[in-house]
């Protein structure tokens, strides 16, 4: 993983707007008319070449694959994952999941577009066994021939962790979560590994260790709800038992939505849990309106001298562009607390969680918030290298 040794990089999470013609195929796949394989193989190999080109023309140093030839950055082992398949028992449960206790309180509060309500909600439905790496070889040869051609300053690609996955692939097989969650970190293994064999920084998505508190264990208490992230590391760290840390980052959120969130977890609660976790670096929200404040909580916690912090420095929620100026500030808030050699400056979030025909961030603005980012980036090195 490269670090900011001369300047601060920069970067975001994972998701971008997928290209209409990709979306129309992942759409038509996925409701179950036929599509060409051949066909998709090469709209995505298009697709990840025009992706990768454009996050390096906006100033993005650790680009990935824009995850454009994935549903979603859960729904997607399905294909890939014997054992996952559709369940009408199980698209009910994933619903009252999703429901957070701050939605619950604000029963008029209508989320500006449900992107998951227009898909059906994978489930584990039998055994799990990866069977199928056919897609994720194809990933694989679409990035690296786009990081050939590009030459970025880094790149990773992103998987799903183990927690994450137990909320929106419910179970239905093992009735068991315990059981449930070995084996998920037992198939989820072959895709990290595949992943850092092929030459990329591997990020893992975590948000279950934050934003399931909310609604996934919305009834448990903060003391129970970190036993369950305790367990989900343990498992994401056996999963990961053969990879280097340095080759990993991780993220973890509140939920990629714009609503309330007066019962999101503190990341000062959490952290001492965070840190446990393999991968050396952490990719966070940092810019919403619900947590831009809490860079001064980290004052008082002890961050391990390996981590390296990604904060978000804007918001993958709104259309708004931050000025850099307000990027630079971010950036120097963290860097004041680990030192600048251990901030790359990120995205709070996705800016397509799910793949739509209509993205709640307009595409055009996702690349000037990335311009933006890489501004504020410039901004902020030269006060920290030059002043």
């Amino acid at each position: 993983m490269k670090l900011s040794t001369d300047r601060i990089l920069t970067t975001h999470v994972g998701s971008l707007p997928r290209p209409p013609r990709l979306f129309e195929l992942l759409a038509a796949r996925e409701s179950g008319k036929p599509v060409d394989p051949a066909r998709f193989d090469t709209v995505a190999a298009e697709a990840v070449d025009e992706i990768v080109a454009k996050q390096k023309a906006s100033g993005i140093d650790v680009v990935n694959d824009g995850e454009v030839s994935k549903l979603s950055y859960t729904f997607y082992i399905k294909g890939r994952v014997a054992g996952v398949g559709n369940s009408p028992e199980a698209a009910a449960a994933s619903r009252n999941v999703m429901m957070g206790r701050d939605r619950l309180d604000h029963p008029d509060f209508k989320m500006r577009g449900q992107p998951f309500e227009h898909f059906e909600y994978p489930a584990c439905i039998g055994p799990l066994s990866y069977t199928n790496r056919e897609p994720l070889e194809q990933d694989l040869a679409h990035f690296k021939a786009a990081v050939a051609k590009n030459k970025p300053v880094d790149a990773f690609l992103t998987c799903a962790s183990p927690g994450v996955l137990t909320k929106f692939i419910v179970d239905t097989y093992y009735r068991n979560e315990d059981a449930y969650i070995e084996a998920l970190a037992k198939v989820m293994a072959t895709e990290y590994k595949a992943v850092v064999d092929a030459g990329f920084v591997l990020q893992i998505d975590c948000p279950d260790l934050a934003s399931a508190r909310n609604n996934q264990y919305r009834d448990k208490t903060d003391e129970e709800f970190l036993r369950i992230a305790q367990r989900n590391i343990e498992a994401l760290n056996a999963a990961t038992a053969g990879i280097p840390s340095e080759s990993m980052r991780m993220h973890i959120c509140w939920g990629n939505y714009e609503g309330p969130h007066t019962y999101d977890i503190p990341f000062a609660k959490i952290l001492d849990t965070v840190v446990k976790a393999r991968p050396s670096a952490i990719s966070f929200e940092g810019a919403n309106p619900r947590h831009a404040h809490e860079w001064e909580d980290l004052k008082s916690v002890k961050i391990p001298d390996n981590k390296v912090l990604i904060p978000g420095v804007i918001d993958s929620t709104t259309n708004f562009v931050e000025h850099p100026r307000l990027v630079a500030q971010r950036i120097q808030h963290y860097a004041d607390l680990v030192g600048r050699e251990r901030v790359i400056a990120g995205a709070d979030c996705g800016f397509s969680t799910v793949a739509s025909a209509e993205p709640l961030i307009a595409p055009t603005i996702v690349w000037a918030k990335f311009k933006a980012l890489a501004e504020g980036a410039a901004i902020a090195s030269d006060r920290l290298w030059r002043k």
